[in-house]
């Protein structure tokens, strides 16, 4: 089964990117599912920015889509959504790429199961 998370929300002031992420990371567990799609849209794309520093004790999303990608999920990301925020491909962190809403088109039809956070 192939599953597909798009994620809206900023990484940090609401807990929508934390537990979509945490929930991508649970299904990779899952032996019935195959593939894991994370899409960041809009200011979730601040997300894949790597060098955040987070207080001791408290969630960190660069973390979290980097141990995702360890175990075989794909973090894509809205060019145009990153470009409007400045950030560079050199500014992502390993594993993120860029991506187009075409690519989610694909992602979205070839997708059993496609939950928006």
């Amino acid at each position: 089964m192939k599953t597909l998370l798009i994620l809206n929300d900023p990484p940090y002031g609401t807990e929508r990117c934390y537990n979509a992420l945490r929930l991508a990371y649970t299904l990779l567990a899952k032996e019935e599912v195959s593939d894991v799609v994370v899409f960041l849209m809009a200011d979730a794309v601040v997300g894949a920015r790597k060098g955040q520093k987070t207080p001791n004790g408290y969630y960190n999303v660069e973390r979290m889509l980097k141990r995702l990608v360890a175990s075989e999920g794909r973090v894509l990301l809205c060019s145009s959504c990153i470009d409007a925020r400045g950030i560079t491909d050199e500014d992502l962190v390993e594993g993120a790429r860029r991506s187009s809403m075409d690519e989610l088109a694909n992602e979205t039809v070839a997708a059993d199961k496609v939950l928006i956070f």
